[in-house]
Order: C-alpha cells, then structure tokens, then sequence
C-alpha cells in the first residue's frame, strides 16, 4: 500500500512560481511512473508531468517549458516546480504514482490570480 501526501500548494500572483512536493510512503518499487495532475473547476482532470523510474519525463504542451518534474528517489518525494504562472494554471493539484497498481494524492490547491 503507498500512501501520497501533497503539499506546497496556494495563492499566487500571475508571473509568480510555486513548487509542489508529494512524499511517498510505502514501497513503490525500482519501476514506476509518477506525476502530477490538475483538474479546473467543471473540466476533466487532466495530466500535467510524469516522471519514470528512469527519470524519462513528459510535459503536457500547456505547461512545458514553464514547469519542472523532479524525483529524489532517496526521500520517495516528487516534486514539480511551477514558473510564470497564468489564471488558467489554477485547480487542484494531485500527485499520481503507478507501480501497477495506482495510487492518488488527496490533491492540493493552486489558485493564480491578482
């Protein structure tokens, strides 16, 4: 069973960073792919990064260039590093691990607005 807990979510200003975190614990494995998700208020959630236990990432087109996934493998934590937000950025935030089985974060908030 693995367990995700998210934190680092908030309110910034359009053009401001956040950084995102999710702890791991249990045992996900030496394979897995882990990432982040959004869902906006009446959209569906959609996929945001995902990074692979080979540290293979991929970026939705709306984020790339503006965000980071990172995995410390030691702490079981990934991370995802958000610059230059924009209003459309906001929703709730969830972590994502799948080891074959799937597991979700209980999601974190990220609001963008002046």
């Amino acid at each position: 069973q693995v367990q995700l807990v998210e934190s680092g979510g908030g309110l910034v200003q359009p053009g401001g960073s956040l950084r995102l975190s999710c702890a791991a614990s249990g045992s996900i494995g030496r394979l897995y792919v882990m990432g982040w998700y959004r869902q906006a208020p009446g959209k569906q959630r959609e996929l945001v990064a995902q990074i692979d236990s080979g540290e293979r990432t991929y970026y939705a087109d709306s984020v790339k260039g503006r965000v980071t996934i990172s995995m410390d493998n030691a702490k079981n934590t990934v991370s995802l590093q958000m610059n230059s937000l924009k209003p459309e950025d906001t929703a709730v935030y969830y972590c994502n691990v799948d080891t074959g089985r799937v597991y979700w974060g209980q999601g974190t908030q990220v609001t963008v607005s002046s």
